[in-house]
C-alpha cells in the first residue's frame, strides 16, 4: 500500500468514525505481532493487550471513556510493572515501552486500512476495576481500532500543522 516507511507515518491519521466491516483475524495477528515485535526496554516486554470484542467488552469500555468513536472493536494496551526494566536510577520504563508497543501496533493497522486512535482520555483505576485487572497490569492507552467510515478524514488542523524540524532537532 505505501512504498516506505515516511509515506506510511506521513499519511497516517487518527480515525474518529468507523464503519461495522469486521477486521479479519490475519490482519488483527498481523497488527498484534507487530506489537510483539516492537523494541523494549531490555527486552522485557511488559506489554499485555487485552482485545475487547465481545458485545459486553466493547459495551464496558465505551461506558469508561466518552473518546470511544463507536469502534466496532479495541485494544486497551497494559503495562506489566511486575516484568518491565527498571533502570539505574530507578525509572520504570513499563510506560514507555507500552507506547512503543502501541505506536507499533498503530502503524500496522493503518498499512492494513485499518484505522485506529490513541485515547488516553479514561480513568485507569475504573478501567482496571470494570476489567478486573491486577495492581501490576496498569492501563496505559486504548486503541480503538476499525475500519475507517467511509466519511472519515483526519481532525481539521491536527496533521497539517508540524514544527520546523530546526524548533524540534538540535546538532550538537
Amino acid at each position: 500500500m505505501f512504498n516506505n516507511f515516511l509515506e506510511l507515518a506521513e499519511a497516517r491519521y487518527s480515525v474518529r468514525q468507523y464503519s461495522d466491516k469486521p477486521i479479519e483475524q490475519e490482519k488483527l495477528d498481523r497488527i498484534l505481532r507487530a506489537g510483539q515485535v516492537a523494541p523494549t526496554a531490555m527486552n522485557a516486554q511488559p506489554q499485555r493487550i487485552l482485545v475487547l470484542k465481545s458485545n459486553e467488552a466493547v459495551a464496558k469500555i465505551r461506558t469508561l471513556t466518552r473518546f470511544h468513536f463507536n469502534a466496532p472493536m479495541y485494544l486497551l494496551i497494559c503495562a506489566n510493572t511486575a516484568e518491565s526494566y527498571k533502570a539505574v536510577d530507578g525509572n520504570d520504563s513499563a510506560e514507555v515501552d507500552t507506547a512503543i508497543v502501541t505506536t507499533h501496533m498503530m502503524m500496522q493497522a493503518f498499512d492494513e486500512g485499518i484505522g485506529t486512535c490513541w485515547v488516553r482520555g479514561f480513568d485507569a483505576n475504573m478501567v482496571s476495576a470494570a476489567f478486573g485487572l491486577p495492581e501490576h497490569i496498569e492501563p496505559v492507552a486504548l486503541l480503538p481500532i476499525g475500519y475507517p467510515a467511509e466519511d472519515a478524514k483526519p481532525y481539521p488542523g491536527a496533521h497539517e500543522k508540524r514544527k520546523p524540524i530546526t524548533e524540534t532537532v538540535k546538532y550538537l
